[in-house]
């Protein structure tokens, strides 16, 4: 899995991206779900959306966040901007398509706009549905193959593969999920599905 570009690197960790996540970015990405329990946010980047649902949280005391990612200096910057959360919030450097944790160790995966960056982005998304407790919920949102976001990636250096219009729903329905939901625009693809519970 490789590491994102020096570019995104910066954007990642800017005032603009911790305004916009606040604001508008995390209440559209997570579609009306309450995060609570233990979270898991795989590409987590600076930690910019996890401090945010650590500080937005009406039960501080039952949700704790742990972020991934794969490149060190991001892990580095998430666990600098958490460090005031305590106990509530851990770091990792970890591979999404090769997860260091449990079968259906988290309540709720969050994944916002980092599959791309993944290039096996079916593997993340099986790994994501492998770490959720049956009934936990899978949340995110990612770039859709269009000329201006292949153009801007390959202009950085990024590696990166896209998600195509309509591609998602069909590898999610592959995944031990129910109430799989999938809204896409011309640039992004929201996604919401829970992990199929156990026979009773």
């Amino acid at each position: 899995m490789p590491s994102m570009s020096q570019v995104e690197a910066l954007f990642c960790r800017s005032a603009p991206w911790e305004t916009a996540t606040s604001r508008w970015v995390l209440p559209w990405a997570l579609q009306g779900v309450q995060p609570n329990g233990a979270l898991l946010e795989i590409g987590g980047g600076g930690g910019a959306m996890a401090a945010h649902i650590l500080a937005a949280s009406p039960e501080p005391q039952t949700t704790t966040i742990t972020v991934t990612d794969f490149d060190p200096r991001m892990v580095t910057a998430a666990q600098d901007r958490l460090r005031a959360f305590g106990d509530r919030a851990h770091t990792r450097v970890a591979d999404a398509t090769a997860l260091p944790f449990a079968d259906g160790q988290f309540d709720m995966v969050v994944s916002f706009i980092m599959l791309h960056h993944v290039v096996d982005w079916e593997q993340a998304l099986a790994e994501a549905v492998r770490v959720l407790k049956p009934g936990g919920v899978l949340v995110g949102y990612d770039l859709l193959s269009t000329p201006p976001a292949r153009i801007l990636h390959r202009l950085e250096g990024a590696p990166h593969r896209f998600i195509k219009p309509g591609q998602l729903l069909p590898e999610l329905k592959k995944l031990p999920l129910t109430e799989t939901s999938v809204q896409e625009n011309v640039l992004l693809a929201k996604f919401r599905a829970t992990r199929t519970p156990r026979p009773r």
